[in-house]
């Protein structure tokens, strides 16, 4: 099976530490995320609680959810998650990096997966970074505003 990836950045005028706790509070997903997210909840809490590695999240809209494992959480620069189930992918990590930038932050999100079906993972890329390139901006724009 082949393997795919990509890589999507937004800019925030907000420090690093502002963007790492939006992105590690699963039920505050719904407050930036829409309208692809409308919930968020813990199925599982990590180390340290709530989301910390091992944690696992449910994020989506009603009836469409997704399940997130939270494998890296090195506050306030990286947050990995990788996908559990609930897309049509396998073997899914995404690192988000949030590098000081300019007195902001540079938020780099990027991600390596692999199609569960034969030829669609350009298509996944192109949705992915059209999905995940809009939650960089709107987690961006929202930590401004905060």
């Amino acid at each position: 099976m082949s393997t795919f990836s990509y890589v999507v950045t937004a800019r925030s005028g907000a420090q690093p530490e502002q963007l790492f706790a939006l992105l590690s509070d699963a039920p505050g997903w719904p407050r930036w995320a829409k309208p692809a997210i409308t919930s968020g909840s813990w199925v599982t809490e990590g180390d340290p609680p709530p989301g910390g590695v091992g944690a696992v999240r449910k994020l989506g809209r009603w009836p469409k959810f997704g399940i997130e494992e939270v494998v890296a959480s090195e506050p306030p620069r990286h947050h990995a998650y990788r996908i559990v189930r609930g897309q049509p992918v396998r073997a899914y990590r995404a690192d988000v990096l949030l590098t000081p930038d300019d007195g902001g932050t540079l938020v780099t999100w990027s991600a390596t997966f692999e199609p569960k079906y034969p030829g669609t993972g350009s298509l996944l890329v192109g949705f992915y970074k059209w999905l995940i390139g809009g939650f960089a901006r709107r987690l961006a724009a929202y930590a401004e505003q905060s």
